[in-house]
């Protein structure tokens, strides 16, 4: 086997995952690339394979820990046999992110890496449909604290200035300020509960719900669409 058959195959595990034991890199080398390649993209055919023993045995109270979400997400980078799928998840929270240090629920967001991994190699309109009903999401831009008469414009903004549109080349912003505000209420009503028993926004994770009472429903215009929207409606409009 070529020394640089396994160089390239080694480049590609630390861009598709985060790098292979040598003994892998010869197998996969042997396997081809195009091969290799076309496992990567398909990470459903893999086992979902996790020695949880290990991390139960070493982290007794990982799942109540904010220190057991790193540690848990760490153990499946090095350990899955779905490289792809893990930097992918990686990729999208460090763009479409939570934090720990207002969320301070480690298995609320593990929830929210686990949406990544089933949506992060597909639609984009999906992803961020699924990304507005996530319950981190919810809570860490207030999108449970916003109301039918009284908007609370941190999501819909987001939504638009970082998770989609931004910025055009010439430095202007893709949307207005009426954009954002018609944004913010059609998401109205989106919103997270607890499940049985509540602890609120404590150690069991939420679920997202939609609250038809609280949401306006009355006529928006969107960037340049007039109607009755919801946030179903903004994201295909988006």
């Amino acid at each position: 086997m070529a020394e640089n058959d396994v160089a390239l195959m080694a480049h590609l595990m630390r861009r598709a995952g985060f790098g292979a034991p040598y003994h892998e890199l010869e197998a996969r080398a042997a396997q081809g690339y195009e091969a290799t390649v076309e496992e990567l993209l398909h990470p459903e055919r893999q086992p979902d394979s996790i020695d949880m023993d290990v991390l139960e045995r070493y982290f007794v109270e990982w799942q109540g820990m904010l220190a057991g979400g790193p540690a848990y997400w760490t153990w499946r980078m090095l350990n899955s046999k779905r490289p792809l799928e893990e930097k992918i998840a990686l990729f999208w929270h460090g763009i479409l992110c939570t934090g720990s240090s207002k969320v301070q629920h480690a298995k609320q967001q593990q929830l929210e890496f686990d949406m990544f991994r089933r949506h992060g190699l597909g639609s984009f309109r999906d992803l961020l449909l699924e990304l507005s009903r996530d319950p981190a999401m919810l809570f860490y831009l207030d999108n449970c604290m916003s109301h039918k008469g009284a908007i609370n414009e941190n999501y819909g903004r987001e939504l638009l200035e970082l998770f989609s549109m931004g910025v055009g080349m010439d430095g202007h912003a893709n949307y207005t300020e009426d954009d954002v505000k018609a944004c913010a209420r059609a998401f109205t009503g989106w919103t997270l509960s607890t499940p049985i028993p509540r602890y609120p926004y404590g150690v069991y994770p939420a679920r997202f719900i939609y609250n038809p009472h609280d949401h306006d429903n009355g006529e928006k215009t969107f960037l340049g669409e007039t109607g009755n929207w919801d946030g179903e409606d903004i994201i295909d409009i988006l």
